[in-house]
C-alpha cells in the first residue's frame, strides 16, 4: 500500500473511520479477489488525488471480518463512503476510477 493508503483494521476502525472529522472511503477486499487487486491502483490514485480531504484505506475482509459482517460486506471488492460517522454510500464491485471520484466530489459538496 502507498504511504497514502490508510490501512483499517476491527481494532482501529471506530477511531480512525467512524470518529474522523473528514469523509472516509473504505475499500472492503481480500488478498485472493482479482477483482480487488486490479481496484488496488485506483485506491492509491484517489488517496494521492484527495490527500489531506478523504481518509482513504483498505479493510482486509480475510483478517478484519467483524467489521466487514457488521457492515453487511456480502461480496468484495465493495467500497463504502463514511461521513461524520455514517454510511454515505456504498460502491459495489470494481468500476472505473471516475465512478468513485464522481461519489467523492458529491459528499465533499
Amino acid at each position: 500500500m502507498s504511504q497514502n493508503v490508510v490501512e483499517f483494521t476491527d481494532a482501529n476502525f471506530q477511531a480512525v473511520v467512524l470518529e474522523n472529522s473528514m469523509p472516509v472511503l473504505v475499500d472492503f477486499w481480500a488478498p485472493w479477489c482479482g477483482p480487488c487487486k486490479m481496484l488496488g491502483p485506483t485506491i492509491e490514485d484517489l488517496a494521492k488525488d484527495y490527500n489531506g480531504k478523504v481518509v482513504i484505506g483498505k479493510l482486509n475482509t480475510d483478517e478484519n471480518p467483524n467489521t466487514a459482517t457488521s457492515y453487511g460486506i456480502m461480496g468484495i471488492p465493495t467500497v463504502l463512503l463514511f461521513k461524520n460517522g455514517q454510511v454515505v454510500e456504498k460502491v459495489p464491485g470494481l468500476n472505473q476510477k471516475a465512478r468513485y471520484v464522481q461519489s467523492l466530489d458529491r459528499i465533499l459538496g
